[in-house]
C-alpha cells in the first residue's frame, strides 16, 4: 500500500515550489528587459511585440508540456508570462470593437495577453484607422464566423488598407440570453449585433417569437441597452454580463455549439516565416471567362493548399469583383513564393494582405 504524503509536508513543498517559480519569473522579467535595452542600443525602433517570435515561443512550449495540465493551459500562462513582461517596457495599445465586454475584446485578451492596453472603437473603420494613424500599435477586427460567414466591412476595409494582417485567433462564441427579467414572458425587445441575433435564430423563433429583435452595433452595447429596463435583454458573452452586472437568463442559447469566430491581427508590422503560417491576399481578375482558373492554377502548380478564398464586389465597375484568398505559408517560403510570381502575371491586381503565425490555441 502507498504511503499517504502528510498534508504538511504536501503545503511545505508547494510553497517552495511558488517561491522558485516566482524568482524564475522576475528572472524572466529582467531578461526581457535587457532585451529591450538591447533592442534600443541596435537602433530598433517601435514595438517590441514580434508575432512569430511568440508563436515560436509558444508552440516550443507545446512541444515541451508533458502535462497533467493541458496545452492550452501551458500556453494560456505562458501567453500572459510574455504580456507581463512586454508590458514592463509599454503596454501594447490594441484596439477593438467596443464597448468593454465584446467578442472583439475577449479576443484581443486571448491573443495578446491581459497586459496590454485596449481602447474601444465604435466601428471596424476607426479600428483601421487608430492604427493607421499610429493611436494604436494593434487592431483586432472580425473576419469570419463558422455559422454566418465573413465580415463584409472587415474585408472591404483590408482591400484599401496600407496595413498588414500580422496574426489571428479564433473565439468559441457562446450566445446568453441577458437581462434583468424574472420570465421570458416578460421580455418585448432583444438587443444585439446583427451576426449574434442570426447565430441564435432559431432558438428566438421558438422561446421569444414575439419580442422584437434590434440589431446594434456591438454585443456589449446591448447588455447596457438591457440594463436599462426590465423589458429588454440582450444577447451576448459572459464578458458583457460581468461588465455590465446583468443575469445570465439563458447560457448557450446559439443555434450551432461549435459556433466560432475568427478574427485577424492588424498593425504596421510584418512577420517573418515560422514555419506554420498563413498568407492572405486579395486578387482583381476582372470580368474574363476562364478567370478565376488562373487564378486558382498557380497554387495547383506550386502544390500551395488554399484554405479560402471569398469574392467580394470591387467598387470599380459593375459585376466585377475581386476575391480575397488565404493559403497555407509564407510570402518567403520557395513555393509560396513561387505561386505568387506566377499568379502576378495572371492577374488585373495582386495584393499580399500579409503572411502571419496561424493561431495558437
Amino acid at each position: 500500500m502507498t504511503a499517504i504524503t502528510p498534508l504538511a509536508e504536501l503545503r511545505e513543498k508547494i510553497d517552495s515550489i511558488d517561491a522558485e517559480i516566482l524568482r524564475l519569473l522576475n528572472q524572466r522579467a529582467t531578461c526581457a528587459m535587457e532585451v529591450a535595452k538591447t533592442k534600443i542600443a541596435q537602433g530598433e525602433v517601435g514595438t517590441f511585440y514580434r508575432p512569430d517570435r511568440e508563436s515560436l515561443v509558444l508552440r516550443r512550449i507545446q512541444e515541451l508540456n508533458e502535462g497533467p495540465l493541458s496545452n492550452e493551459t501551458v500556453i494560456r500562462f505562458f501567453r500572459e508570462i510574455m504580456s507581463a513582461c512586454l508590458a514592463l517596457e509599454k503596454p501594447l495599445e490594441v484596439a477593438f470593437l467596443g464597448p468593454e465586454g465584446t467578442f472583439t475584446q475577449q479576443a484581443a485578451f486571448k491573443h495578446f495577453g491581459h497586459a496590454v492596453k485596449t481602447v474601444p472603437a465604435a466601428t471596424i473603420s476607426e479600428i483601421f484607422n487608430a492604427v493607421e494613424t499610429r493611436l494604436c500599435q494593434f487592431g483586432v477586427v472580425p473576419v469570419e464566423n463558422s455559422t454566418e460567414g465573413v465580415i463584409s466591412h472587415t474585408l472591404d476595409r483590408l482591400l484599401v488598407s496600407p496595413l498588414n494582417i500580422c496574426g489571428e485567433v479564433e473565439i468559441r462564441v457562446h450566445q446568453n440570453l441577458l437581462g434583468l427579467a424574472e420570465n421570458l414572458a416578460d421580455i418585448n425587445t432583444i438587443y444585439s449585433h446583427q451576426q449574434s441575433l442570426a447565430q441564435c435564430r432559431q432558438w428566438l423563433d421558438k422561446y421569444l417569437p414575439n419580442a422584437q429583435r434590434v440589431a446594434v452595433s456591438s454585443n456589449a452595447e446591448a447588455a447596457r441597452l438591457a440594463a436599462s429596463d426590465k423589458q429588454f435583454a440582450a444577447i451576448a458573452g459572459i464578458a458583457a454580463a460581468d461588465v455590465y452586472q446583468l443575469p445570465v437568463i439563458e447560457k448557450n442559447i446559439e443555434d450551432i455549439a461549435n459556433n466560432t469566430t475568427r478574427f485577424i491581427i492588424i498593425g504596421q508590422q510584418t512577420s517573418t516565416s515560422t514555419g506554420k503560417d498563413k498568407t492572405s491576399l486579395v486578387v482583381s481578375t476582372g470580368n474574363k471567362p476562364g478567370a478565376l482558373h488562373r487564378t486558382l492554377e498557380p497554387f495547383a502548380r506550386f502544390g500551395v493548399d488554399m484554405v479560402n478564398i471569398e469574392s467580394r464586389p470591387s467598387h470599380q465597375g459593375l459585376w466585377d469583383y475581386v476575391f480575397f484568398i488565404d493559403i497555407q505559408g509564407h510570402a518567403d517560403d520557395p513555393q509560396v513564393a513561387g505561386a505568387l510570381a506566377a499568379l502576378q502575371d495572371q492577374v488585373n491586381m495582386l495584393k499580399i494582405l500579409g503572411s502571419y503565425p496561424k493561431a495558437v490555441f
